[in-house]
């Protein structure tokens, strides 16, 4: 059984399928009536009017089950050609049964079973019994209403409607009035008495409300009379419509918002509630002002509802082999068969029991390697569910127990704590301060004071953010980089926090929260002149030196590395196989940093010789030997420059080429008593003598 609450509304679902544990389940499980279910598909379910018997049809193979509430079991089974589209009860008893196939035939059952069998002209899709003339009117795809008369055994002359196709009737219990719902979204109503048509309904036009989106042209779904004046008409676009038979203006329009046909339609008239259904839901809802009352969901699609009279109960027929049974005390009792349902809801509400699973314990892999119990996966003590297991909680704290036999004493010692910290409540507290996070929490209790005027909500009182003052995985870490960075403001802030946690610290001591406080409010003195960016440079500024540092000391630790692995190489005498080793670890191991001379690896005594020398020396060093300098660029990238060592014939070569140039400058013939005027005389005197030439 499940229980849900819907509007504050119970709803018990006397047939819930199975679920984990097993055991608990079938302890708590409701059988209702026995076998209540259909091999794979329940289409249609009804109820007698004298409510002694409960009559399903479904498929596969077609049949049709009959239930008697008296002995809470299946009465007879019957199997039929075809599907049965739906059934109808001709007496009360259930002794005589009429069923309409999807092959157009109409089957009549007694109670020895079936002995009549004929067809109508067209496929039917409902149809409904007079009883006053004992006719039975059929519709399905055809204009016309088929009427076979049982008293005489013959089908009378048709009705003609207006519409191309007719999908469901339905009869007035009161003065007997036949409608019938066409595809063209009409209700065509006839009265037997004279076989003519006495009124038309466009329902198409009135269900179309503002704000309804529509897609195709509406169609009549569902057709239900209630009293002698009353009519519910369903749309195959999801829409219910509520007629007064005088007026052709619908009193109320109830929508869905699913937009699928209405599958079924009923009234209960206890509380003036119209039960309409579609493959999703069932809603209850207010006749008189559309309010909702209640709603049921169900896992599968729904093909059929019907009320049990006078009472609260609701069967369904599903896509499923399950026939739903839903008990809503609110709408009634419970019927005479199963009237142990009230006290046992009854019992329910007055004491809530546990949920199903309070019984067990949910255990992964993990935590049964953590107890020990690995070797019992697969046997009955463990139920497979999902990524783990169940397992009975009292074997759960019995393993615990065994494997932390302190837990008990740890337990204790906290109740313990927890009393002396309630009895402590009534004394004058002063401002206690979390383990985690002083300096955040401090912060916020300063913020709350400054809103306490808008009385903001604090994170401190929150039990969402309790873990972030008492686990220590939270800690913030307000040394590292990005939180210096981030924060420029924070240090000095937080120096001064921290200053006024000593106070607190003291005042805690002292118990003199006032002197104190005057004292720290003095001492304090403020120091923001700086600006935020001033913060910021000046963070940065510690991080670099920070990082030199760091570099300083990995290079002193790789010199130092460097100098043992000499003196193991010079001084050992070890196999050969061990030298080798030690070489290619050297040779893989060995990083190049910056500020190193670009030297071969092998000169590792030149190399200990100019680390030992000052700057000035190694730089007179490389102005000699050529060697070059790595340095940084603004980029980040490196910058290599060396200069190269000149040989001897090199330094010859280059001395003889300065001298020839010097021998050269002393012969070379001046132009400079040459004047620019003669010179451009000379040149015009030469262009005209060209010119004549």
């Amino acid at each position: 059984m499940q229980v849900s609450s819907v509007n504050d509304v119970k709803i018990y679902n006397l047939s819930h399928g199975k679920s984990l544990p097993e055991v608990r389940n079938i302890q708590r499980r409701i059988e209702l009536i026995q076998d209540f279910e259909m091999p794979t598909v329940c289409t249609s379910i009804k109820v007698s009017r004298d409510g002694q018997f409960i009559l399903a049809a479904g498929t596969y193979k077609p049949r049709v089950r009959c239930y008697d509430t008296y002995q809470l079991s299946l009465k007879f089974e019957r199997c039929l050609d075809s599907d049965g589209k739906l059934t109808d009860l001709l007496s009360c008893p259930g002794s005589h049964l009429v069923f309409l196939h999807c092959d157009r035939y109409v089957e009549f059952h007694s109670q020895h079973g079936h002995y009549y069998k004929t067809r109508i002209p067209k496929f039917g899709r409902d149809f409904s019994y007079h009883y006053p003339s004992c006719d039975l009117y059929f519709v399905g795809t055809s204009s016309e209403v088929f009427r076979l008369n049982l008293e005489q055994g013959r089908f009378l002359s048709s009705l003609q409607t207006d519409a191309i196709e007719n999908n469901v009737c339905d009869i007035n219990p009161v003065h007997h009035l036949f409608a019938t719902g066409t595809s063209e979204g009409r209700v065509e109503c006839w009265d037997p008495r004279v076989r003519n048509r006495v009124g038309l309904l466009d329902c198409a036009l009135s269900s179309l409300t503002e704000g309804t989106v529509v897609q195709a042209l509406p169609s009549v779904s569902a057709l239900k009379f209630n009293g002698s004046l009353s009519m519910a008409v369903g749309t195959s676009t999801g829409q219910v419509l509520i007629y007064d038979l005088r007026s052709s203006q619908p009193l109320l329009v109830k929508d869905h918002f699913y937009n699928l046909p209405i599958k079924s339609l009923n009234f209960h008239n206890q509380l003036d509630l119209v039960v309409s259904a579609d493959n999703k839901i069932i809603k209850m809802w207010n006749k008189d002002t559309g309010k909702v009352f209640s709603s049921i969901q169900p896992q599968s699609n729904v093909n059929d509802v019907c009320i049990y009279p006078h009472s609260g109960m609701i069967f369904t027929a599903n896509e499923d082999p399950k026939m739903n049974t839903f008990y809503i005390p609110a709408l009634g009792p419970a019927p005479r068969w199963c009237s142990f349902l009230d006290n046992l809801t009854e019992e329910l509400e007055e004491s809530p029991e546990s949920t199903v699973y309070d019984d067990y314990k949910f255990v992964t892999r993990k935590d049964l390697e953590n107890l020990g119990l690995s070797h019992l996966v697969g046997s009955s003590l463990l139920r497979a569910y999902m990524h783990g297991y169940f397992m009975d909680i009292r074997l759960y704290h019995k393993v615990k127990s065994m494997t932390n036999p302190f837990a008990y004493e740890e337990y204790r010692k906290d109740k313990i704590r927890q009393k002396i910290e309630e009895s402590r409540t009534q004394r004058v507290q002063l401002k206690k301060l979390p383990k985690v996070n002083k300096e955040l929490a401090l912060k916020l209790m300063e913020e709350g004071d400054d809103e306490a005027e808008l009385a903001l909500p604090s994170i401190l009182g929150d039990d969402r953010f309790k873990l972030m003052f008492e686990n220590p995985d939270y800690q913030v870490d307000e040394q590292s980089e990005e939180f210096r960075l981030l924060n420029p403001i924070v240090s000095k802030v937080g120096q001064k926090r921290k200053k006024k946690l000593r106070l607190l610290a003291q005042e805690v001591a002292e118990e003199e929260e006032e002197a104190e406080g005057q004292a720290s409010s003095e001492e304090e003195s403020s120091d923001d002149d700086k600006s935020w960016v001033d913060e910021v440079r000046e963070q940065r500024r510690l991080l670099r030196q920070e990082d030199r540092d760091r570099r300083r000391q990995e290079r002193k630790k790789a010199d130092r590395n460097t100098v043992l692995l000499e003196k193991d190489q010079s001084g050992g005498e070890k196999s050969s196989n061990v030298a080798e080793n030690k070489k290619t670890s050297q040779l893989q191991f060995y990083q190049i940093k910056a500020g190193e001379e670009f030297k071969s690896f092998n000169d590792m005594a030149h190399k200990q010789k100019l680390q030992k020398a000052s700057l000035e020396d190694r730089l007179k060093l490389e102005e000699h030997s050529g060697t070059g300098n790595i340095a940084d660029t603004a980029v980040g990238s490196k910058q290599l420059t060396f200069t190269l060592k000149k040989s001897e014939q090199q330094r010859k070569q280059q001395q003889a080429e300065q001298e020839h140039h010097k021998e050269r400058k002393k012969l070379r013939r001046s132009a400079g008593h040459l004047s620019s005027a003669r010179g451009r005389g000379w040149g015009r005197g030469r262009g005209k003598g060209r010119g004549l030439h």
